[in-house]
């Protein structure tokens, strides 16, 4: 989980303030230099860190700071603003054109993942804004580079341009012309990488960017590189003018310095990060959100974000009215589970959780096969075995196992789980939201759900 490291050593500073009922100035600069250390760990660069802690030390040494009934309180606020202003105050929106397609050249070093995350974009954009993106193939020199463009966008449904082996510039200029021609109203360009920043790379670029003048130049970096993610952002900015950053592997980089110290050191935003492997691991880049998932605080309104984009409302309210009348059946249960499924790896909603509660999910995990086994047992029932379990005697077990070719046990602990999810679901859907996502709190109990599901479970079903 990206900023793993940095938030337990933050808390730990902080929760030594916290046991302070007085808090002196001496108390927090001993803390800052605990911060100091923590933020240097995670790859954040000196000067960045410098700058940040002295002007957190300037706020949290103020008379109105010591002197307040939660002085630690008031400085865990401080540093929260701190963080977010550090990462760019607010968020930052991709530049669209005001007549004919928006433009969108992806730029980056080879292995920071622009064919994936650019598909990513795409598929974010035609999803939650209706757009309809065209994707081209301007990566002419990595071997298949053209040919893992267009399984992309077979997945996502998102028609890809190519021209084999021409120029890239030509691929370019003819791409936008086709995209007016014929309707598309976004264009990603999928531009070559080097292994490392080259005079030749930088004049192609320059000539795409001359040609198309595209609306948005968005740097793709692995934030897994650290200090090399910065360096190649100052890089391509100076030599290209970019206009934002987007973070790639931000889920498996435990320190995220790079995600602190881009926006110090271009002044350029991060506007998208990529959060997993999955074509739909991509969101928004929230400075505000991400300082509260750094400080522990989690992040909520991302959380009922993902959860409104994955569930469906008019599924939702008929599931509620199910659950009052006391009439949640097998099927419903596998759509529920589903749903969970579509919102996401558990480990990432994790982070996304404050405090305990996401601990309790933290290295959850949903396994695929023992959905589609429950999935097998399910559809092998009868309609009126779905909707009443209780029918299901010996017999019914044993004819069920025989059609989907698994035990009877494999029967006797889907049921068992299904009692199970039928009583969270109870208590999950007090508030008006799916599964009760406006009662968030009691989301706390999904940390059993490891020992309810099969979720990370050492033992599998054969």
């Amino acid at each position: 989980m990206a900023f793993e490291g940095l938030s337990e050593k933050l808390n730990a500073a902080f929760k030594r303030l916290r046991g302070k009922g007085r808090v002196t100035e001496a108390d927090v600069r001993e803390a800052m230099k605990e911060v100091r250390l923590a933020l240097l760990d995670a790859d954040v660069s000196y000067s960045v860190v410098k700058d940040f802690t002295a002007k957190v030390t300037e706020r949290a040494v103020g008379a109105d700071v010591l002197a307040s009934l939660t002085p630690a309180q008031q400085i865990i606020k401080i540093v929260n603003e701190e963080l977010t202003v550090l990462m760019g105050g607010a968020n930052s929106k991709l530049n669209f054109a005001s007549k004919g397609p928006t433009v969108v050249m992806l730029v980056g070093l080879q292995g920071a993942g622009k064919t994936t995350n650019g598909a990513k974009l795409a598929g974010m954009f035609k999803k939650m804004s209706g757009k309809r993106p065209l994707l081209v193939a301007c990566d002419v020199y990595r071997p298949a580079a053209i040919t893992q463009l267009q399984v992309v966008g077979q997945q996502l449904d998102i028609p890809v341009f190519e021209m084999g082996q021409a120029n890239p510039v030509k691929i370019a200029k003819q791409a936008v012309s086709y995209a007016k021609d014929h309707g598309f109203d976004m264009v990603f360009l999928d531009t070559a990488g080097r292994l490392h920043i080259d005079e030749q790379l930088m004049d192609e670029l320059k000539n795409i960017k001359r040609t198309v003048e595209p609306n948005e130049i968005l740097l793709v970096v692995d934030a897994m590189t650290g200090q090399d993610a910065v360096n190649a952002a100052t890089a391509f900015d100076q030599a290209l003018g970019i206009d934002g950053v987007m973070l790639t592997k931000l889920d498996g980089d435990a320190r995220g310095g790079a995600a602190l110290s881009i926006r110090a050191a271009t002044g350029k935003p991060i506007k998208f990060a990529g959060t997993g492997e999955k074509l739909d691991m991509i969101e928004l880049f929230h400075p505000d959100r991400m300082a509260s998932r750094i400080l522990g605080m989690g992040d909520m309104l991302s959380l009922i974000e993902k959860a409104e984009q994955s569930y469906d409302e008019k599924k939702a309210a008929e599931l509620e009215q199910k659950l009052r009348k006391n009439r949640f059946t097998l099927t419903d249960y596998l759509e529920q589970m589903k749903q969970l499924r579509n919102m996401g790896d558990l480990n990432q909603l994790a982070g996304m959780m404050p405090g305990q509660m996401g601990k309790q999910m933290a290295n959850a995990q949903i396994d695929e096969k023992l959905l589609r086994r429950q999935e097998a047992i399910i559809l092998s029932m009868t309609p009126k075995e779905r909707e009443n379990p209780a029918l299901l005697n010996a017999s019914r077990k044993k004819r069920v196992a025989a059609g989907c070719g698994l035990d009877v046990s494999d029967v006797n602990r889907l049921l068992k789980q299904y009692e199970l999810m039928m009583q969270l679901t109870k208590q999950l859907s007090k508030g008006k939201l799916p599964f009760g996502m406006k009662g968030m709190p009691n989301l706390g109990k999904m940390g059993g759900m490891g020992k309810m599901h099969g979720f990370g479970r050492k033992k599998r079903l054969k």
